[in-house]
């Protein structure tokens, strides 16, 4: 089985070439969407990080943007939040692994990959990069994103250079979407896994 880590910086277009790996039939694992279950509605994180960051949830699970604002610019409280979230994400990710032990090739989706030092738990590394005039135009898009929260986020981001020199490979997103799923099939080939693997 190939293990293969899929990261970039926010608003690189990450998730959209996650998404054209799993249509090509690579069983995809998004860190995030298991991030957001475990501190959704009865989740398994909920209780442990309302105990470290009281008011931090409700009956929804976690209030991300109250926790957002807790931790985001303070590097003790976002290692304390960490600490919570990347065990259990683990766990998580362990369970993937093994419910498709037959599958030949897996793709996880880990945007801080770098930053949390986990690049060497896998066999190959793709990084999805665009220009960073595009980055800023998808990225100050999204509702409730202002110009000091995408710098807060991108000051715990290692640049997009660093991460395109640490690849083994990169999947420019700055073109066109045909452009972006050639390059997806290029490494399918590259590593020998056919369509619908």
């Amino acid at each position: 089985m190939i293990k293969l880590a899929l990261t970039g910086s926010i608003g690189m277009g990450k998730s959209t070439v996650a998404a054209m790996f799993a249509a090509r039939g690579i069983p995809l694992f998004d860190a995030d969407a298991a991030v957001r279950r475990l501190q959704g509605p009865g989740g398994a994180l909920v209780e442990p990080i309302e105990e470290q960051f009281p008011g931090t949830t409700g009956p929804d699970g976690v209030d991300r943007e109250a926790l957002a604002q807790r931790v985001l610019g303070d590097p003790d409280q976002l290692a304390r939040l960490e600490m919570l979230v990347h065990p259990a994400v683990h766990e998580e990710r362990t369970r993937f692994i093994l419910a498709n032990a037959d599958k030949p090739a897996l793709l996880f989706d880990i945007p801080l990959l770098f930053e949390t030092g986990g690049e060497a738990q896998f066999d190959r590394v793709i990084v999805v990069s665009a220009p960073a005039a595009v980055q800023a135009e998808r990225v100050l898009a999204r509702p409730g994103m202002t110009p000091a929260k995408f710098a807060a986020i991108r000051a715990r981001q290692m640049p997009d250079s660093d991460k395109r020199k640490r690849a083994d490979f990169v999947i420019d997103t700055g073109g066109s979407l045909a452009h972006s799923e050639r390059q997806v099939e290029e490494i399918l080939a590259c590593l020998g896994l056919a369509r619908g693997a």
